[in-house]
């Protein structure tokens, strides 16, 4: 059973749970658990069963594909007060995971049942909102990440990448052959990228990990 504190950390991160109706929060509230992943656990795995709806309180998961030679193809990740939109996607289908999912750090999560998110969507208003105003959020960013895939420069791709990656200090712990792999390129030319960006402060390559030094300057490489 959830305790007090868990539920008030609940509403302080998701606030428009207090804008539901007395009956329907009621509803929420019998329903809502919480888990907790430790780093590395599996969130959720490639076609399995969607048996709640994910509300991340604090913490890190990352939603990603492999490819038939065992490449990771990261989609997006998921962070304190954000939800996870092929979890959305999977519940308003009734469709299986098309993706895995694992925890990058210690998290924290409200999990609300299947059932009780159907029975929320056609009767709450405010649930009904968020849940498709981010789905929404979520699905455009979705579709910018299919565009930067598919016409974005490497590096752009490897800039994004790092940004995506790197940790709560700015630590991506890849080698340059793993970033290499995950855009598609060759170690050689990734090193030769990451070598002058360390020149010019933006990273530092350590063995094993880079270290993103100038998110801006990163970022803008991105976006450009």
């Amino acid at each position: 059973m959830a305790t007090q504190a868990q539920v008030d950390r609940w509403e302080a991160v998701f606030p428009f749970i207090r804008e539901m109706s007395e009956e329907d929060r009621a509803l929420a509230l019998r329903s809502v658990h919480f888990p907790t992943l430790d780093a590395d656990a599996i969130a959720y795995e490639l076609d399995g069963d969607c048996a709640n709806y994910l509300m991340c309180l604090d913490g890190r998961t990352r939603v990603f594909r492999r490819s038939e030679n065992g490449r990771e193809v990261l989609i997006y990740k998921v962070t304190s007060g954000g939800t996870c939109v092929l979890t959305t996607q999977c519940l308003l289908s009734g469709s299986n995971f098309p993706a895995e999912s694992v925890a990058e750090a210690k998290t924290e999560l409200a999990a609300i049942p299947a059932s009780v998110f159907s029975e929320l969507m056609g009767r709450s208003a405010p649930f009904r909102t968020f849940v498709l105003q981010d789905y929404s959020k979520l699905l455009s960013g979705m579709f910018s990440i299919v565009d930067e895939v598919s016409f974005a420069t490497l590096e752009q791709k490897l800039a994004r990448r790092l940004l995506v990656e790197a940790d709560d200090e700015g630590f991506v712990a890849k080698t340059h052959q793993q970033l290499a792999s995950d855009v598609n390129s060759v170690r050689e030319v990734v090193s030769r990228h990451l070598g002058e960006w360390e020149r010019a402060g933006w990273v530092a390559n350590h063995r094993g990990k880079v270290e993103i030094r100038d998110r801006k300057a990163l970022a803008s490489l991105k976006m450009a």
